[in-house]
């Protein structure tokens, strides 16, 4: 992930069985001990690439991890079950039941009567800051919310179908769990080389964003489900160039307790002088929308041109956050990728699509 990568396992051998019927030529132990040299891919049918070919544990047939539909970015901590042993199917859909949908995001809606003073306030910044700005100086902009609460509810639905069927509670803050990281490991003044510091005005539309969010009204962005690339987001009416899209948040974890996590969306937080002080973003358990956000393939020039949103990390109120903000103006309908490598290049998105 941009910045933040965590090198990654491979397991290409299943545990073997409990019972596995002798095969015929199997005249040796050294025989034995090479069951699995002949494996083929069930996808592709080649038997190349062995260190990315992972073995299913009921059947024990071959599949490359980038044959995989979607894709298999990391190596599972656990058993792991092919398409067929697992019978996976499309998950199913959150209902679109609004008393439903504001308890699980735990919205609390305001009086109405502050409601108009926000929204006037937030149009007075887009216009006072659009003219006497200079292009390195360029302030972020809050997300514009669709104006139908209708299509509010099925964009939150299809993010809450996603969290569903990942096993993931929503939360929009970063979490500190007893026996991870404390909250007072997250200093951005430990950062190596210094952390960028997000300006006052900025900080307040993060705010704003933040606040908006807690009342239902959330970014314009639907979680769908691709049968190549998972679960990805895109875009449910333009977005300016500039726009807060989201925080990418999780439990915080010191990297050195993670090294050897299966996690496909450890986010960089803090990169230490000190090592063991070096600390990461873990989505598995809570997250919000960003942990469904699709990196791009940086090997291939249609990939990167795909990329429209950056990671930034930000020193706010001297700890460190991380902010997924669009780069460019993106159209409604419009996939959004970033790049989950950065400066590290360990994550490996060569067969991204």
């Amino acid at each position: 992930m941009a910045s933040a990568a965590v090198a990654l396992r491979r397991r290409t051998r299943a545990p073997k069985p409990v019972f596995r019927p002798p095969s015929p030529s199997s005249e040796s132990e050294s025989e034995s001990d090479s069951d699995f040299d002949d494996v083929c891919c069930e996808e592709c049918g080649s038997g190349k690439n062995a260190p990315d070919l992972l073995l299913c544990d009921g059947c024990d047939r071959g599949y490359h991890l980038y044959c995989l539909k979607p894709i298999l970015a990391a190596v599972p901590k656990g058993s792991w079950f092919c398409p067929p042993c697992s019978g996976g199917k499309k998950p199913n859909s959150f209902p679109l039941v609004q008393t439903k949908i504001v308890d699980f995001f735990r919205i609390q809606k305001p009086p109405i009567e502050v409601e108009k003073p926000v929204t006037d306030s937030r149009k007075r910044r887009k216009r006072s800051s659009s003219f006497v700005v200079s292009k390195k100086s360029r302030k972020l902009l809050p997300f514009n919310p669709s104006e139908d609460p209708n299509r509010r509810l099925e964009q939150m639905a299809s993010l809450a179908t996603a969290l569903t069927a990942t096993g993931t509670e929503f939360s929009n803050e970063l979490t500190y769990v007893p026996g991870m990281a404390p909250r007072s490991a997250n200093c951005a003044a430990l950062e190596d080389g210094g952390m960028q510091v997000m300006s006052k005005e900025d900080t307040e539309t993060l705010n704003l964003c933040k606040k908006m969010m807690e009342r239902g009204e959330w970014p314009p962005l639907l979680v769908v489900f691709d049968s190549k690339e998972g679960f990805t987001v895109q875009a449910d009416r333009s977005i300016r160039d500039l726009t807060i899209i989201t925080e990418y948040v999780g439990d915080v974890d010191y990297l050195r307790n993670r090294e050897n996590d299966d996690g496909d969306s450890i986010m960089t937080l803090l990169s230490a002088s000190n090592p063991s002080q070096n600390l990461v973003v873990c989505p598995d358990k809570r997250s919000n929308i960003a942990r469904f956000i699709n990196g791009i393939n940086n090997y291939t020039p249609e990939g990167r041109r795909k990329q429209n949103l950056k990671c930034v990390r930000y020193n706010i109120n001297g700890e460190c956050r991380v902010l997924l903000i669009a780069n460019r103006e993106i159209r409604k309908g419009e996939r959004l990728y970033y790049d989950y490598n950065g400066l590290e290049n360990e994550y490996p998105t060569e067969h991204f699509v």
